[in-house]
């Protein structure tokens, strides 16, 4: 058991500890577990890559459904971790623990759900999401494995999100480090070694998550974490679970359309360009969400910073915490923005040695390096609105991206400037998110931080 102190000294943590050196120590973790989940990602592309472009390009396809149980179990994680981290902020530990245990045992019902259904009617999911009978082959092995381990899956973001949220980045970090290692080093020998194809890709993915979710839960089991999950503390309340799913919504809302916009853009690049536009989709697309996890990192380490400062009232503080990760957020983008930009074909044909594929992946990462330095912006307004447990605003926010702007230019641009159309349409919905996003931090910080509605 962790002593009461111990609480104590994380709030004092929290509250006092100079804002850069706060950030780092709780955003360092959460970059690199979330720069080694993209990495094995890649990881998979690259040796997926190998086989052939029709087996790049059905990865691609199951990521659609990699994003929905991404999407409830995330949504489910930072729902109860942005509750977490203010209840913890007014010293309220017996709600932490409430959240806590409530959202774990959700989030194996639902993947548990997703698993049962998705196995079910597997194929015509997988058609639906535009694959091809070349792809099919591919797609089917990586799909099953990956649905098999939904449950765990879904439960592992949850205990990831709820270390994070009190301050315990560090915790979380190891294990999804390890487990991320774990499957890097299982894909070539999958792969390759004993010759599963795609299937053995997914195996890889699904020991490590195995694992991660093993080395996750051993920090509760054995009392290392300052919440606790078990069965006494779980809700028999409604209201308890809608507080948690509503203050997620902005993450399922985000998942969940990153799930319908990946369906649609590989729907869109075959349409216009076969199974090489699905692949180099694919890459380009692995290489950018490389930036863009180092930037939800980043903000996911700012965000229990800023809850509990909030909590606490201290408005003055929660508003350091935002502009110092901008500054951090908005330089990292700039120098990975330009790197990618530069050796943007040099990147596609380390992935692929198919030309037709790096042509069309090289003019993809151009238009997508083009917003990356205006990221950190979008992000963290909307990370900053969820994480205070603004609702309303923070789905709207998480719905422009890939639901609003998007979707609209995914399915009518191509009409008129065909497979341009779908390559650039990623950039155009992110730019239009940054603008949109303007006006919203200008009222959180007039009405919430120098307003009637500050505190201090």
């Amino acid at each position: 058991m962790i002593p009461l102190n111990q609480s104590d000294a994380q709030y004092k943590r929290m509250m006092e500890t100079p804002i850069p050196r706060l950030i780092a120590s709780l955003s360092i973790p959460t970059v690199v577990s979330s720069l080694i989940t993209v990495i094995y990602n890649t990881a998979d592309t690259y040796f997926v890559s190998q086989i052939s472009k029709s087996a790049s390009a059905a990865v691609g396809a199951v990521f659609s459904i990699m994003s929905v149980i991404q999407a409830l179990g995330f949504g489910l994680g930072v729902g109860a971790g942005s509750l977490i981290s203010r209840k913890l902020g007014a010293k309220d530990n017996a709600a932490a623990d409430k959240y806590a245990s409530s959202a774990f045992f959700a989030s194996i019902t639902v993947g548990s759900l997703i698993m049962l259904l998705g196995l079910l009617f597997l194929e015509p999911i997988l058609r639906f999401l535009g694959c091809t009978d070349t792809m099919m082959p591919h797609a089917i092995p990586y799909a099953r494995f990956i649905l098999i381990a939904a449950p765990l899956n879904c439960a592992t973001f949850v205990l990831n999100t709820t270390l994070r949220s009190e301050g315990l980045s560090l915790f979380s970090m190891v294990g999804i480090t390890t487990g991320g290692i774990l499957n890097m080093i299982l894909d070539p020998i999958l792969i390759n070694g004993f010759d599963m194809g795609t299937g053995g890709a997914a195996i890889a993915t699904m020991a490590s998550q195995v694992v991660s979710f093993s080395i996750l839960f051993s920090f509760f089991l054995f009392g290392k974490s300052i919440v606790k999950i078990n069965m006494k503390s779980v809700s028999r309340h409604f209201e308890d679970y809608g507080a948690i799913v509503t203050t997620g919504i902005p993450t399922i809302f985000r998942q969940g359309l990153a799930s319908v916009a990946s369906a649609a853009l590989n729907i869109q690049a075959i349409e216009y360009g076969g199974d090489a536009a699905g692949a180099a989709m694919t890459i380009a697309n692995k290489v950018y969400m490389l930036v863009r996890n180092i930037i939800v990192g980043l903000g996911q380490g700012f965000q229990p910073a800023a809850g509990y400062n909030y909590g606490a009232g201290n408005k003055k503080r929660t508003w350091e915490c935002f502009t110092f990760a901008i500054k951090v957020g908005t330089v990292i983008c700039l120098v990975f923005g330009g790197f990618s930009a530069l050796f943007a074909e040099e990147i596609m044909w380390f992935f692929c040695d198919d030309a037709d594929v790096a042509v069309i992946g090289t003019k993809t990462l151009y238009f997508l390096c083009a917003c990356i330095p205006f990221m950190a912006f979008s992000t963290f307004v909307n990370q900053l609105y969820q994480g205070l447990g603004f609702k309303l605003q923070a789905t709207f926010l998480a719905s422009c991206r890939q639901g609003i702007f998007f979707l609209p230019v995914i399915w009518m641009l191509p009409l008129f400037i065909d497979l341009t159309g779908v390559q650039s349409a990623q950039s155009i919905a992110d730019m239009c998110t940054f603008f949109i996003s303007i006006p919203f931090i200008i009222i959180f910080y007039r009405k919430y931080i120098i307003g009637k509605d500050s505190t201090k």
